[in-house]
């Protein structure tokens, strides 16, 4: 890092923050991830509205960090493509590997509890499945990230123009619309169900190529200096333009609300989502001359952990809540603050334990593959 160039903590507080965010987003339902269609609208005003606070990050947030340190990656390095993405698949797709497997059986539990155990064994022993669970992330709700993720990274050698002309990041907007109006028309076809899902899933790759290439534009800026003042004005913007993307999103909410399901977002709630990602980054790049605690780069280092751990700290709660009988007599809003209670700090100590045990470590990205350290022992040899 050159002299004077502000450390990355600023960017690490961030990925804390986006961490802390989708865990409380994913702690706002119901035991079937609704928000609590069975309660009055009084009743669920407090998780609906801790779900919208919670989307000031998600996932799409990560997406964004991961595609910035892609170009700082490839900017310090210039590896050939081939290299490039033998890298992101090492580093994504072996870690993916084994939490598909776990969340396939892990999701057993919770259909005991919940008396769905065959419909889980039916999938277990369905080909099809298997294809989704792989391809398409579905074997648990969060899982669509790390080959979705993979799939942006193809794409880096046509981001990286965004890094030399930062006006390129402007093409989110673009990339954003036409995903949002060609996968309206495809849910409107009647299309077979599995098929859907792949046309889906493509049309949604293509539109988030444009996080990539925001992502690189603001690399770019980043990397040729952003001076103090003007940190500022990036700061005081992304504050501004965060709170009226949270108002574009209230109309979704309020369906939520009203009605005790998810709508469809659709219009500026659809801008103001999936937008968000930037003007928090904003915030965050624009604070990088404040004065940051160290303490958020070593939290940093568990976030990737903490994302994929957090749906199996939710089930545990949710199981040993449902079969205690405790739920009865409990307020949706009572569910939902004592699941983040237990669950933010029990997937920090999870993916803190998983780093200290040797061999589990690289499950969420924090150490060599067991085959790569028993190399590396024979290498030393």
């Amino acid at each position: 890092m050159s002299a004077g160039k502000p450390r990355l903590v600023w960017f690490d507080a961030n990925r804390v923050f986006a961490a802390i965010g989708v865990v409380l987003i994913h702690s706002t339902t119901d035991f079937g991830g609704k928000p609590f269609a069975d309660a009055s609208p009084d009743e669920r005003l407090i998780p609906v509205f801790l779900r919208s606070i919670g989307e000031f990050s998600g996932s799409e947030m990560f997406f964004f960090f991961s595609l910035f340190l892609m170009a700082m990656r490839v900017d310090k390095k210039m590896p050939g493509y081939g290299e490039a993405i033998g890298t992101q698949a090492k580093r994504l797709l072996i870690p993916f590997v084994f939490w598909v497997i776990f969340y396939a059986f892990f999701r057993l539990l919770k259909a005991e509890a919940f008396n769905y155990t065959d419909y889980i064994w039916s999938q277990l022993g369905q080909v099809e499945s298997w294809f989704g669970y792989v391809l398409l992330g579905k074997v648990q709700y969060h899982m669509h990230f790390l080959p979705t993720l993979f799939a942006l990274f193809l794409f880096y050698p046509l981001m990286r123009g965004a890094t030399r002309y930062p006006v390129l990041g402007i093409a989110l907007f673009l990339t954003l619309g036409i995903m949002n109006n060609t996968q309206a028309f495809v849910w409107g076809l009647g299309l077979d169900p599995g098929l859907r899902d792949y046309i889906l899933r493509a049309l949604k790759i293509f539109g988030y190529v444009g996080y990539g290439f925001a992502a690189f534009a603001l690399y770019g800026l980043w990397k040729d200096g952003i001076p103090r003042g003007e940190s500022r004005l990036l700061r005081r913007g992304g504050f501004y333009f965060a709170a009226l993307a949270y108002v574009a999103t209230v109309p979704f909410f309020a369906v939520a609300w009203k009605s005790g399901d998810w709508g469809i977002r659709e219009g500026w709630d659809f801008y103001g989502h999936f937008l968000m990602p930037i003007c928090i980054f904003l915030i965050f790049l624009g604070g990088q001359f404040r004065e940051w605690s160290p303490r958020w780069s070593e939290l940093a280092k568990y976030t990737f952990g903490v994302y994929l751990v957090h749906p199996a700290i939710i089930d545990l709660y949710d199981i040993g809540l449902f079969t205690s009988g405790l739920s009865d007599g409990m307020s949706p809003t009572a569910i939902v603050v004592l699941r983040y209670a237990f669950a933010l700090p029990g997937s920090f100590l999870l993916a803190l334990g998983l780093s200290r045990v040797r061999g589990l470590a690289w499950t969420i990205g924090l150490g060599p593959t067991p085959w790569e350290a028993r190399k590396g022992k024979a290498a030393g040899a």
